[in-house]
């Protein structure tokens, strides 16, 4: 059977990782909805490139209005807290984590995967090279689809969505050939934890970004600072 006509949820943030996934899930037949998120972050930068991204593919956008920022918790969301800029110890979650932010939209995803009968839910988690977020890993997944069929009306009915991450095992390099293989705009992507003109090369982000580009050949992709440093 192809997955032509098949429908397929992708939580698009506008960054490298649910970029790439989108064009993976795309390219696979599926018929998509990106699903992004307002929740209270610093900037608004990401949201307009996920909705370029989301026409680069052809794949209807919903942005959804959760404010959990509000709550505080996080560089990403609480500006009097500093986005760190020189990584992060092995073992220690950064503060660049923001509490809950994956089960939230991951919850959203499934209601909406089950209003349009969708039987996928494309995440672009990835448990290598990245931050040490809690909610990225395999074991995380595993449990919430546990939690997914018990909860939703069509996991019941055994034809629930199906919450699937394709990049989870990789590394970023490989993301990056990945994305370049699915034809992903990755300079239209924006990883930076950051709001401005350009990408400020220095938070832990861009640097696992500029890092994974270099070493798969692209440093051209690469941030200004990431260059300079090159040359």
């Amino acid at each position: 059977m192809t997955n032509q006509n098949r429908r397929a949820v992708v939580l698009l943030s506008g960054g490298l990782d649910s970029s790439t996934v989108l064009g993976m899930a795309t390219r696979d037949g599926y018929v998509c909805t990106a699903l992004s998120f307002r929740y209270g972050q610093r900037h608004t930068v990401e949201l307009e490139r996920a909705a370029t991204v989301a026409a680069h593919f052809g794949a209807a956008h919903r942005v959804i209005d959760i404010n959990i920022g509000s709550f505080g918790g996080s560089a990403l969301t609480d500006e009097s807290m500093v986005v760190p800029t020189d990584g992060t110890e092995d073992g220690v979650i950064p503060p660049t984590y923001v509490p809950g932010r994956n089960t939230v939209f991951i919850a959203v995803g499934l209601s909406l995967a089950e209003a349009i009968d969708a039987e996928r839910v494309f995440l672009g988690i990835n448990a290598v090279d990245y931050s040490g977020y809690p909610d990225c890993r395999p074991e995380y997944l595993s449990a919430y689809q546990t939690l997914a069929d018990l909860a939703t009306k069509a996991g019941l009915e055994g034809r629930g969505a199906v919450l699937t991450a394709p990049l989870a095992e990789l590394t970023k390099a490989d993301i990056v050939r990945e994305a370049l293989a699915v034809g992903v705009p990755i300079d239209v992507t924006w990883s930076c934890y950051q709001g401005g003109e350009e990408p400020c090369g220095v938070c832990d982000s861009c640097r696992i970004r500029d890092r994974a580009l270099i070493e798969a050949g692209r440093p051209d992709l690469a941030t200004r600072y990431a260059q300079a440093q090159l040359a």
